[in-house]
């Protein structure tokens, strides 16, 4: 038996940042459940699927006795939430069952055995380590986790592709009809590394990361990555696999370059959308002298078109991508200008990148209409 008194803020701070992970109905019960560990004046969270874990703690007011239990995370998670958030708040343990109090509030469930529960165990082999600032971090993932693959039998596209080489880090992803990558530069050299994160940890991340220059260390170990952060601890397993080589996708050479104003591309984008395919969700490019249009159709026969002022004064192109990859990326930049290059109208890919900077690089392949 163990009690844990506490405003109930500081207990749902920390509950919060693990149930992510957590599904509600699970083959394994306890993978539904959360890890409470008290002891002293600290009390931690941990959830994992097996795959990824999470571990976030709190400071108490007070000393407490050791102990530990599992308990329904989105259960708990519900109840505090529903609470005032400076209520004092009990949870306390009587056989296998966990009692919240707060006021005349009173929720009693089902707990199972800590002893059961399964962590994963973390790696001993040497690790690489280095750090950078969490919005860094958070950054360079945000504009790449859209070109993931979702449940693709390639199961190594599921995830994102962490590679250090000297001072550079960098993240990139495909589902194999487009590939984004986004770059950081490190305070200093590391070892080298390719790692695949799986999907569910990068989206934990971009989540649980802040804006700030607070850092976020990882330590890269052979099969597993840890990374520690503002009191929370996320250990995830690596993808066994092959990443394909993104730097021979990455196109080099072309020759036709266009400034597009990121805004009004993508407004024009997401206008002519409404009349697309909602199948194959084409839309034509047409490249003429200083001018864009943006051609979309459907099997109703009907049609937008969007035309744009540019600076363009190559051969006239026309070429289809994919619409959804293309707002995909748009949504993602904030630079006010992008740069297009193309190679030629023979269904070449398209690179987008920004004006000046070398640290992003987005690569969407074309599509017959």
């Amino acid at each position: 038996m163990f009690t844990i008194k506490a405003k109930n803020s500081t207990l749902l701070g920390p509950l919060q940042f693990v149930t992510g992970i957590v599904e509600r109905r699970h083959t394994l019960p306890i993978l539904s459940n959360v890890l409470i560990e008290v002891s002293d004046q600290n009390v931690n969270f941990l959830a994992t699927d097996l795959e990824v874990q999470i571990r976030a703690s709190a400071k108490l007011d007070s000393s407490h006795k050791p102990g530990s239990l599992t308990v329904g995370a989105k259960k708990l998670q519900d109840i505090l939430r529903a609470l005032q958030p400076e209520a004092d708040t009990t949870l306390e343990t009587k056989e296998h069952r966990l009692t919240v109090k707060t006021g005349k509030s009173r929720f009693a469930l089902q707990t199972l055995a800590a002893a059961d529960f399964p962590k994963i165990a973390e790696a001993k082999d040497q690790a690489t380590t280095f750090s950078l600032p969490q919005k860094e971090f958070r950054r360079v993932l945000g504009l790449v986790q859209f070109a993931m693959a979702v449940q693709d039998i390639r199961y190594y596209l599921n995830g994102v592709l962490l590679s250090t080489e000297g001072d550079t880090l960098r993240v990139v992803a495909t589902d194999g009809h487009r590939l984004s990558m986004a770059s950081y530069k490190l305070p200093e050299s590391v070892t080298k590394i390719d790692a695949i994160l799986p999907r569910k940890t990068v989206l934990e991340l971009i989540k649980l990361l802040d804006e700030s220059d607070d850092p976020i260390q990882m330590q890269m170990h052979q099969n597993q990555v840890k990374f520690s952060f503002a009191g929370i601890e996320i250990v995830s397993k690596i993808v066994e696999g092959k990443f394909p080589d993104y730097t021979k996708v990455i196109p080099t050479g072309y020759s036709n370059h266009v400034t597009l104003n990121r805004s009004e591309f993508l407004g024009a984008l997401q206008r002519a959308s409404i009349l697309s395919n909602d199948k194959i969700r084409g839309v034509r490019l047409v490249f003429t002298k200083d001018s864009l249009s943006i051609i979309c159709s459907n099997n109703e026969q009907e049609e937008a078109e969007e035309n744009l002022p540019i600076d363009y004064g190559k051969e006239a192109m026309d070429i289809a991508f994919n619409i959804a990859y293309l707002l995909d990326v748009l949504n993602h930049l904030t630079n006010e200008n992008i740069l297009v290059s193309l190679g030629d109208a023979n269904m070449s890919s398209a690179l987008i990148t920004q004006p000046g900077g070398e640290d992003f690089k987005y690569v969407v392949m074309p599509m017959r209409l």
